[in-house]
């Protein structure tokens, strides 16, 4: 238990007073409004922070003539590109490891569960944004991605609050959420473009990421064949060591942002260059501490900064006003609190029961629509999603209100595991 309270201490705590102290400062209009003045967060941090760069720089956006850059544009396109890199490393260990968690039959449930929770989601919001009507469909529609968002590490610490630490839906949980995280990844990439699309742009970034996989990694190791001393990967190891990776990822993020897809993404294609262990113990296992190749290395080193940066995430994202509530907050709300349930459930019951594959010894089918409860927690990555599915204004808050709402799945997740009769069973 302490591996996860230390993880949400150090991702998810400055997050939460970012997001509070947002949520406090877009709303200081109603505590103290002063006529005519601007909205406090909205307008002021702005006018405060944002710089004019040169007109033909790389990054920014054009506006009025002048190049700019704001702190949201920063935040979210820039630095947030290392958290999805650590989301990433989770799930290409996951995937490419022999003792990777998604690999094998003991994954195939969750992953189908997995497909459930994304379905469900949107078939509950985009359902009841048809029935209230064209006008709403039309503004909303685009925000489907937003529910199928879970919080991995506060879906985590609610399960095993729920579950117990030894119960093995607590696994499933953890399997299912890392799926959800590649799955949401691929969505922001395809669905969710931040500019006109150039795919060609994505060459220039595998070949980045191929290079340096063949200088950096493959030619020393090639190079040190028979030889037990290993001088060539030593130097690069003790002498290049991550700068080699920091220069493709460079040039990966910028072809990221040319090619149309979302920049936080592009840090993905040099995940896999990077050499790792042989094997992951997981995000929440003391022992992953302990490992010292370069793609953990990377991330221990990566801790501290990106607590920084989710810090200001909360604070750049979370400011919506109370009166913004709308269509978009409720339809974010059922997609996850209704849909996130019954998706799991539906097709980790078809998974199990009717494909054959099963559940893990001591889970019952019931613990799946628990899990599917724990799941709806939301929060970070639907927040992004909803910064990126909407322009800013009204819609866009309501949705964002919906992402912070969802926390309200935590204290439904333990009403139904106590309706359900959930046995905790103990480390």
């Amino acid at each position: 238990m302490y591996r996860v309270w230390n993880f949400l201490t150090s991702y998810s705590l400055l997050l939460i007073i970012g997001a509070m102290i947002a949520l406090l400062w877009a709303n200081l209009d109603l505590l103290f409004p002063v006529p005519g003045e601007p909205h406090y967060y909205i307008d002021i941090y702005h006018k405060m922070v944002d710089f004019v760069i040169w007109e033909d720089a790389p990054i920014g956006f054009l506006e009025e003539g002048r190049r700019i850059i704001t702190p949201h544009y920063l935040v979210n396109d820039l630095l947030m590109a290392l958290f999805f890199a650590m989301a990433g490393k989770e799930v290409w260990e996951a995937v490419a490891l022999k003792s990777g968690s998604l690999r094998g039959k003991k994954a195939v449930t969750p992953l189908i569960a997995t497909v459930g929770g994304m379905l469900g989601p949107i078939t509950v919001y985009l359902g009841i944004a048809y029935f209230l009507g064209s006008t709403t469909f039309d503004a909303v529609s685009n925000g489907w991605a937003v529910p199928t968002a879970t919080d991995i590490a506060f879906s985590y610490l609610i399960g095993r609050m729920v579950f117990g630490a030894g119960h093995p839906a607590v696994r499933f949980l953890l399997l299912l959420a890392i799926a959800d995280d590649a799955i949401g990844l691929v969505i922001l990439a395809v669905f969710y473009p931040s500019a006109e699309l150039a795919p060609l742009w994505l060459l220039v970034s595998l070949g980045a990421g191929g290079a340096v996989y063949l200088l950096a990694n493959w030619l020393p190791r090639r190079m040190d064949r028979g030889n037990q001393a290993r001088p060539a990967s030593t130097w690069m190891r003790q002498k290049a060591g991550f700068w080699p990776y920091l220069l493709a990822g460079c040039i990966s993020w910028y072809a990221f942002m040319r090619s149309g897809i979302h920049p936080a993404l592009g840090l993905l294609a040099i995940i896999p260059a990077i050499p790792h262990a042989e094997r992951a113990y997981g995000m929440f296992s003391a022992a992953e501490s302990h490992l010292k190749d370069l793609l953990n290395t990377i991330e221990h080193g990566l801790k501290h900064p990106v607590e920084i940066i989710l810090f200001f995430f909360g604070l750049f994202n979370a400011g919506v006003q109370f009166s913004s509530m709308g269509e978009a907050t409720w339809l974010v709300l059922a997609g996850l609190l209704i849909g996130k349930p019954l998706g799991i459930f539906i097709m980790g019951w078809f998974g199990a029961r009717v494909l054959g594959f099963g559940l893990p010894v001591g889970m019952r089918m019931s613990d799946l629509f628990v899990l599917g409860s724990v799941a709806a927690i939301g929060f970070t990555v639907a927040l992004f999603v909803a910064s990126v599915a909407f322009p800013a204004g009204d819609i866009q808050d309501a949705a964002k209100m919906g992402a912070l709402f969802s926390f309200a799945a935590a204290i439904v997740s333990l009403v139904v595991g106590r309706l359900f009769g959930v046995e905790k069973k103990p480390a």
